[in-house]
Formats: C-alpha cells, sequence, structure tokens
C-alpha cells in the first residue's frame, strides 16, 4: 500500500534519475530514452504517485470536484443513482465528474488514476470490479455502494439478502414450484450473490433448488435473449426472479415471443425498482431500493470524511427494501 505524501523527488530517486528529468518526463517536455521514461513512470506506479494530487495536498485548497464511478449509466437504476448523488453534491456546492467502468478493470484502474489527478476532493464508486488494492491505495477519501472495499472505505448498501428473501417468498406464495435465477456475474464484490443467496436460502426452506443463470456483464442484448430462450426452454420454470429489472424486461420479452402466459404460466420478479422502471412498466413486480436515500447517505459520509476526515464513522450502512407488486406475479 503506498504511503500518503510522496513528492516528485521521491519518484526521482526510486527512478535513479534527476528531479529535472522527472519533471520534464511527465510534463513531455524534451527528448529522454525510453528506458529511461519507463524507469520513472514503473516508479510513479509503485508509488500510486499522481501529478497534481500531491500539489494539491500540500496548498490546503479543495476543488469541490467529486468522483463518481459507475458500472453503466444505461441502467435505470445507475442513471436514476447518479441523477440524485448529483443534486445532492450541487446542494452541498460540489460537482461531479463520471467516470463509466463498464465492468472493465483496466477502464477501471485508469479512470482512479486520472480521477486523483483531476484533484477530485473525494469518490463515489460503485464498481463491481475487484481491483480492491487500487481503492484502497487512494490518497483520498471513498465510499462505496454495496461492495466492501475494506475498513476505511464505508460501504452504503440496501438489504440485498432480504431482497432476495422476499422475491422468493412472492413466488412461492403465488405457486411457484420450479424457480429459476437469472442474476449477474457472481462473485464477492457483487450484490448478486446477496441477492441469489437470499432466494436461494428461502428455496431451500421449502425443498427446492433453483437453476441460476449467470448473465455475463459484457454481453449483447441479444445474446442476453438467447440465454433467456435457451434457459426457460430447459428448465421450463413456473417462477423467475432477475436480479436487475432490465434483465426481468427481457425476461418477459422472451416468455411472450415463446406464448407462454405472466403470471398463470410463469411468474417474474425483477430487482431495484427505479423510478423509470415503476413509471413506465408498473406491471413488473419487483424489489424496490431506495435509491434517494442511497444517494444522501452516500454524499453525508463522503462530505464528512472530507471536512472531518479524523471523525469515525460506521463502516456499513444498510437500507431496507420494499416490494413493488404489478401483474406479473400472483396474489398471494
Amino acid at each position: 500500500m503506498g504511503k500518503l505524501g510522496y513528492t516528485l523527488k521521491d519518484v526521482a530517486e526510486r527512478a535513479g534519475v534527476s528531479l529535472t528529468t522527472v519533471s520534464r518526463v511527465i510534463n513531455k517536455r524534451g527528448y529522454f530514452s525510453e528506458k529511461t521514461e519507463s524507469r520513472i513512470y514503473t516508479a510513479m506506479q509503485e508509488m500510486n504517485y499522481h501529478p497534481n494530487s500531491v500539489a494539491r495536498s500540500l496548498s490546503g485548497k479543495r476543488t469541490k470536484l467529486i468522483g463518481v464511478i459507475l458500472t453503466d449509466t444505461r441502467n435505470p437504476f445507475n442513471a436514476q443513482l447518479l441523477e440524485k448523488i448529483e443534486s445532492e453534491l450541487f446542494n452541498r456546492e460540489y460537482k461531479v465528474i463520471l467516470a463509466n467502468s463498464s465492468d472493465n478493470p483496466q477502464k477501471e484502474r485508469s479512470y482512479i488514476g486520472m480521477l486523483q489527478s483531476n484533484q477530485v476532493d473525494g469518490l463515489i464508486t460503485a464498481s463491481h470490479n475487484t481491483i480492491i488494492d487500487d481503492y484502497q491505495q487512494l490518497n483520498l477519501p471513498v465510499v462505496s455502494l454495496d461492495r466492501y472495499f475494506g475498513p476505511n472505505i464505508p460501504t452504503i448498501s440496501s438489504d440485498n439478502f432480504s431482497g432476495g428473501q422476499t422475491a422468493a417468498r412472492v413466488l412461492l406464495a403465488g405457486g411457484a414450484k420450479k424457480l429459476l435465477v437469472f442474476s449477474g456475474e457472481i462473485h464477492d464484490t457483487n450484490p448478486t450473490v446477496d441477492r441469489t443467496n437470499g432466494f436461494m436460502d428461502i428455496a431451500k426452506k421449502h425443498q427446492l433448488t433453483p437453476a441460476i443463470q449467470m448473465m455475463p456483464s459484457d454481453a449483447t442484448v441479444n445474446f442476453r435473449k438467447m440465454l433467456i430462450h435457451q434457459e426457460i426452454l430447459k428448465q421450463k420454470p413456473d417462477g423467475i426472479m432477475a436480479t436487475d429489472d432490465t434483465t426481468a424486461l427481457l425476461v418477459l420479452e422472451e416468455l411472450r415471443m415463446m406464448h407462454l402466459r405472466v403470471p398463470q404460466d410463469v411468474q417474474v420478479v425483477g430487482y431495484d425498482g427505479s423510478d423509470f422502471i415503476r413509471e413506465s412498466f408498473p406491471t413488473l413486480s419487483t424489489v424496490v431500493q431506495p435509491i434517494s436515500d442511497l444517494a444522501k447517505t452516500l454524499v453525508d459520509t463522503l462530505i464528512r470524511k472530507i471536512e472531518q476526515p479524523d471523525l469515525a464513522q460506521e463502516r456499513q450502512y444498510t437500507f431496507p427494501i420494499t416490494f413493488h407488486r404489478g401483474t406479473t406475479t400472483k396474489n398471494a
């Protein structure tokens, strides 16, 4: 882990060159051998040194800029979350620099460096990637949505395990016996894990074993529809949970194309419950996350870390979920 306060001089000493040479290479002034440049950039990477970040810390001035890293801004949940975060920050006279990681670790790592170089005062991340060390080494305040990155990075989330349990209970109350879950990629930093585990917990208590189909994060819409179609043909479910609403809508489309009635033949539950989904597709039964509460708490927690860095804060904030009952599930 890199320490706080590395200077240009530290980089020069690590690379075995003069301070002037480091400055000129960073600012691309003059010609230097590929070997010299490589030594300097390697030293910067090893020390987690970003140009401008140290100058900012020495000046003691704030830029009033906050970096926000999201996985996919096309997702209705992320779009609403970003809108709420931006509004909360604007009310506190902060502005947003947005980075869309697209579930790409290398892209996200590049954005982390860019945000620190651009002297943001803090960072809000909703990343699904597993580059935990990169966040732990950052020399600025960070808060996280859903994912645990370390003891010094507060995590704000809704109760994903309870949300999965709720979805299972609703389907079982409607008489479902053959259960199928369409989940996001399953790894420890993805909230999909807790949602799926909550669903499985209730199913197992009823002596049922749901089938699980993981949906690759980088899959095209047509590929996702193909996977959904194949799995429905294979499993012949009468109850389906999708761990996000956009997948649930694709499930409904495929069921319609297959001439299967909803909810008579197959019940469907989504997850997230953004305003857009509930207003545009009110028939979809879905687990609802408290997006406004999540956004406000992310911002409040980060601003406290920026303005009162020595103040002890909770490591985890978990909000309860609610359920929107549409017509894609049966009444108990």
